[in-house]
């Protein structure tokens, strides 16, 4: 049988230039390919270039990066004002560091190729799709990949070899003690809810997530619900639905946070939780990465390229939708032109499905916190 051969890391590298951009879930996607090119090049210093709220996160965190740079406002990189003399005194900055190795893992290579060689690396490895400028070795493009695989890939050019397939993100002792006063009222377990995501059609019904909210609480679970400030109103109304459906002594154990928590706190929240329900989002996978079990709800296009990998404390519910409900068009080509329709893709998903598997991954056993299903 032929073996794939795998390139050695390369020779007398002492600085290394990471391009990941994007949401706090495009982070977590790169963090195991961050722990492998830290295994396979242990003195060198890494610097990851990135968007300010993945820079927020890691801000004072331990992780497998010494340095973070937020990338300048350019088109196709980093959506914005562009201001092209700050950019090119930003990369003019890259430059004088005199990368050994750049990674470019911010998408099919059409701008980051482009963008990625002005730093001048000795070395460069990456994605590229048929149209994108060559890096000196270079993994293809295919939309239909999950992410931290890809992110892997990429790295073994270098050869870095993997050590982990999982996002793991340290929670500080800070993040849980901020975290304390916001969590509701109660000594029972904790269920964390985020109702958002980016795309409105990633989005489970809000009506469902109060229906599971409400059932929690009359089970003995205290129930967070947590987003941020642009999808507070979500948040708000789950909580306040869940709330017509308890008794008034429960509830103080149903709160919303959303807007309430910055991303420590937000990393505290996640440590505290029995199980974390959410959708196809960042915050699901900074919850897996901090060590929560969780429940997520998945398009089966995105559970392709962003599932959990493991089943151990994650479950993934799958919508097998593979056309628009309005329009009927074909949403699983990549490339094709996306229709002007924001309904759920996800709805095949039941409030039945999401109970049982809240049960089947949270500490609480159904003997003395008996969950209704």
């Amino acid at each position: 049988m032929r073996r794939v051969q795998h390139p050695e890391p390369f020779d007398d590298v002492r600085r290394i230039a990471v391009l990941r951009g994007g949401g706090l879930g495009d982070l977590m996607f790169a963090e195991p390919a961050l722990r492998a090119l830290a295994h396979a090049y242990p003195a060198a210093q890494i610097t990851l270039m990135c968007f300010p709220a993945q820079a927020a996160l890691l801000a004072g965190r331990p992780s497998p990066v010494h340095h973070i740079e937020v990338l300048p406002v350019v088109p196709g990189i980093r959506p914005g004002v562009e201001d092209p003399p700050a950019a090119e005194a930003w990369l003019q900055r890259m430059r004088d560091e005199h990368f050994d190795l750049a990674v470019q893992v911010h998408g099919g290579g059409r701008y980051s190729n482009p963008f990625l060689l002005q730093l001048g690396a000795r070395h460069t490895v990456g994605l590229a799709t048929a149209e994108a400028a060559p890096l000196e070795r270079t993994m293809p493009y295919v939309y239909y990949q999950h992410e931290v695989l890809r992110a892997l890939e990429v790295v073994a050019l270098a050869g870095a070899q993997p050590v982990a397939l999982e996002a793991e993100l340290e929670v500080t002792d800070d993040d849980r003690r901020r975290a304390a006063p916001l969590l509701p009222a109660g000594d029972g377990p904790l269920l964390v809810i985020h109702p958002g995501a980016t795309d409105p059609r990633r989005r489970w019904p809000a009506d469902r997530f109060a229906e599971v909210a409400a059932q929690a609480v009359a089970s003995g679970m205290r129930v967070a619900a947590v987003a941020d400030a642009s999808e507070a109103e979500i948040a708000d109304a789950i909580v306040d639905r869940a709330r017509d459906s308890t008794r008034p002594v429960d509830a103080g154990r149903l709160v919303s946070l959303a807007g309430r928590a910055d991303l420590g706190q937000l990393m505290g929240i996640f440590a505290h939780a029995a199980v974390v329900l959410g959708n196809d989002s960042g915050p699901r996978h900074l919850a897996q990465a901090a060590g929560a079990p969780t429940v997520g709800i998945y398009w089966v296009g995105n559970l392709i390229n962003a599932g959990p990998l493991t089943r151990a404390h994650q479950r993934a519910l799958v919508s097998w939708t593979n056309r628009c409900p309005e329009c009927d068009i074909d949403v699983t080509q990549s490339g094709a032109e996306r229709c002007e329709h924001d309904v759920s893709f996800v709805t095949d998903v039941s409030v039945r499905d999401a109970l049982e598997a809240i049960l089947a991954v949270t500490r609480v056993t159904a003997r003395s916190h008996p969950l209704p299903v």
